[in-house]
């Protein structure tokens, strides 16, 4: 017997099937949604403060999706056939629904990233020359005119794109949890909160990471960051951190009053194979430390200095990051570690570095989105100083 293995296990069950690829692509596919989330503040609701990051959050909410698929393609042992689930969808099959709602949606970010660029396409093939005006044109599609009838129309369709991409968006990410959740084989993935959970999360890395990006970028280009808008990010993280531990909070706690079978199993996977990155990662350093964070930066926000303010909510953005992260890793890979006889454990699991599912694999995936959202930046502006607050 494998030293990793302990008590009896099904054969099954020894090796873990759904590795770090599976961990990668809730993970991703929660970044776009959230970041899709703020500029759907700023496009539909109208709440200005999100002004200086509705670009922004919709250039990564399009670079993030164009890389959604990666980890499953790298997971499958024929990618090539994964065109199948769009011309020859199974309606019945919750895997197939993905194919679907990928489409749909990404159709629709992409319709909304023209509409509100498309001034500055203009521009840029008015003030280009050879090839450049040539793309530039190209993307234009022939549409110059920039009146502020056409700029209305612009706004009114883009209002409409966003409104419609909102449900996309949660349902593109919620369906994972749902398919977590509809396993009813497995006790620490069959839950209704499954969907919810991870819905929430969703909404907590994208702002967090958008915290990061915006203030790396103006950072970057010299500009100052706007007070107003970090610190409504602030706001609309903490309560979507509340949400959110509070849900994971309630689904161990009710496992755990409930004391049915598979709370043996549970409780001491919580408490030895993911004690470190269930307790210590997820819940304290991912957790409860942000959580006191921004509500210092939400409580006393007229009292802190920009410099601090700005730091006290990068530093709770990158340890949310960890955190959702984390979260992921301990709903895929947590719950394969245990066997269906509920008397059996994987004591550890260690991806590779260089396998085909690896660590290298899955750091090259996620830093893809960070280099095409470098190169839409040099395409077209994503932050802009004009649409900073004054004051």
């Amino acid at each position: 017997m494998l030293p990793e293995l302990t008590g009896y296990l099904f054969p099954n069950d020894i090796h873990i099937h759904w590795s770090l690829m599976i961990v990668m692509y809730p993970y991703i596919t929660g970044l776009v949604a959230g970041s899709f989330l703020v500029s759907s503040f700023y496009h539909v609701f109208g709440q200005q403060e999100f002004k200086p990051l509705a670009r922004l959050a919709l250039a990564t909410s399009l670079c993030f999706l164009t890389v959604a698929t990666f980890p499953l393609l790298n997971h499958l042992g024929h990618p090539e056939r994964a065109i199948n689930i769009v011309v020859t969808p199974h309606f019945s099959s919750a895997m197939a629904g993905f194919g679907i709602l990928y489409a749909t949606y990404f159709i629709i970010v992409l319709l909304e990233i023209w509409f509100v660029f498309r001034v500055d396409i203009i521009r840029r093939a008015a003030e280009s020359r050879g090839i450049r005006r040539f793309l530039y044109s190209v993307v234009a599609l022939g549409v110059y005119d920039t009146s502020e009838e056409a700029l209305r129309i612009d706004g009114w369709v883009t209002r409409v794109l966003a409104a419609i991409g909102i449900p996309m968006a949660c349902l593109l990410h919620g369906y994972v949890g749902f398919l977590f959740g509809a396993l009813k084989s497995n006790p620490w993935w069959s839950t209704p909160l499954m969907p919810i959970i991870f819905l929430f999360s969703a909404m907590v890395s994208g702002i967090a990471l958008l915290v990061v990006l915006y203030q790396i970028g103006t950072k970057l280009k010299g500009m100052p960051t706007d007070r107003v808008a970090i610190s409504a990010l602030a706001r609309w993280l903490w309560l979507f951190l509340i949400i959110t531990l509070t849900l994971e909070l309630l689904e161990i706690i009710t496992l755990a009053y409930e004391k049915a079978e598979e709370w043996e199993v549970i409780g001491y996977l919580l408490t030895h194979q993911l004690s470190i990155s269930f307790i210590s990662i997820q819940m304290v350093i991912g957790g409860l430390i942000p959580f006191t964070l921004l509500m210092l930066v939400v409580l006393m926000d007229r009292y802190l200095d920009d410099r601090v303010r700005n730091t006290l909510t990068f530093v709770s953005s990158s340890l949310l990051l960890l955190q959702v992260l984390s979260m992921r890793w301990n709903v895929v890979i947590g719950g394969q570690l245990f066997s269906k006889s509920m008397r059996g454990f994987r004591e550890t699991y260690v991806p590779g570095m260089f396998e085909k599912e690896g660590m290298l694999a899955a750091a090259v995936i996620l830093v893809t989105p960070f280099i095409l959202l470098a190169l839409f930046g040099k395409i077209l502006p994503t932050l802009r100083e004009s649409d900073t607050h004054e004051g």
